[in-house]
């Protein structure tokens, strides 16, 4: 296979050895409370820190679909390198970590960049991107039999880029059983109380599934993400396709994972969340 994105930060957000990657992602699932949904579940919200960090509270995401089947899944991240307008898609090839590759679905990816010009393939926007490759390994143990549409989003995106990024989504996925995950971290502070408070805030409107809100508060610095631009495409997409509800799967930062809660001490919050369509019944495959 051609076009292969090689792994950037194996080895430093998580382990190189593919057995170790294996059986630390299933003992990550293996802690994570299932906290089923009535309803077909249509998007995901994790985080994208190293796995000592985040990778728990992901963890809580993924055993919602664990074992489920999906034609496709959608992963939406941010950039955190490569300063760029738009959003960049991989559109062939596949993406390589410790435990293999997962081909890209390049008539899927092909759909997403025909509905924008905005929408195009940077190479340099994936090249060491880390929040979109730490997804794969928890899909990779989840999931079995899917293609990838792995989309890095310009930091900071405007709520028209995400709206129609959303929409991209939406229409080049009404035909086919997808999943989408939008990766991100929350509140960045050296005050641990502030992280706490502005995620909290970010956590209702996930709760509320409150994208109107949701927007405003972000506009206002009132709550962060530094995924922003992912969770507003995901929610926007999502409702397209029918989602009406949203629910707080997991909800934690760095310093409840150290323990080092104080002043001055740098933190970043965490949040695992689910946005599906209250009503139908999603079973296992």
């Amino acid at each position: 296979m051609k076009n292969i994105r090689e792994p950037a930060v194996a080895g430093a957000f998580y382990p190189s050895n593919p057995d170790v990657l294996a059986d630390d992602v299933r003992a990550y699932l293996s802690k994570a409370g299932k906290k089923p949904v009535e309803g077909e579940i249509i998007a995901l919200i994790s985080p994208h820190a190293g796995y000592p960090y985040s990778g728990q509270v992901a963890a809580y995401a993924y055993k919602l679909v664990e074992g489920m089947d999906f034609d496709d899944v959608v992963v939406i991240a941010p950039s955190h390198r490569l300063p760029f307008e738009g959003a960049s898609v991989y559109h062939e090839g596949g993406f390589r970590t410790p435990l293999g590759v997962i081909p890209i679905d390049r008539e899927m990816c092909n759909e997403i960049m025909a509905f924008d010009r905005r929408f195009q393939f940077i190479p340099e926007a994936h090249a060491g991107e880390h929040s979109l490759e730490v997804q794969l390994p928890f899909l990779q143990v989840s999931l079995k039999g899917y293609k990838l549409v792995p989309i890095v989003l310009m930091g900071g995106a405007d709520y028209e880029m995400c709206e129609s990024l959303g929409k991209a989504i939406f229409t080049s996925s009404r035909n086919r059983n997808c999943l989408i995950v939008a990766s991100s971290d929350l509140t960045h502070s050296y005050d641990y109380h502030q992280v706490v408070a502005q995620d909290e805030i970010l956590a209702r409107h996930i709760d509320q599934f409150d994208i109107e809100g949701l927007t405003e508060d972000l506009r206002q610095d009132r709550c962060q993400a530094c995924g922003e631009g992912p969770i507003l495409s995901a929610m926007i997409a999502a409702k397209a396709l029918g989602g009406n509800r949203g629910k707080v799967l997991n909800l934690t930062n760095s310093g409840d994972v150290t323990g080092d809660k104080r002043p001055g001490n740098y933190t970043v919050g965490y949040l695992a969340g689910v946005f599906y369509r209250a009503g139908t019944r999603q079973e296992k495959a």
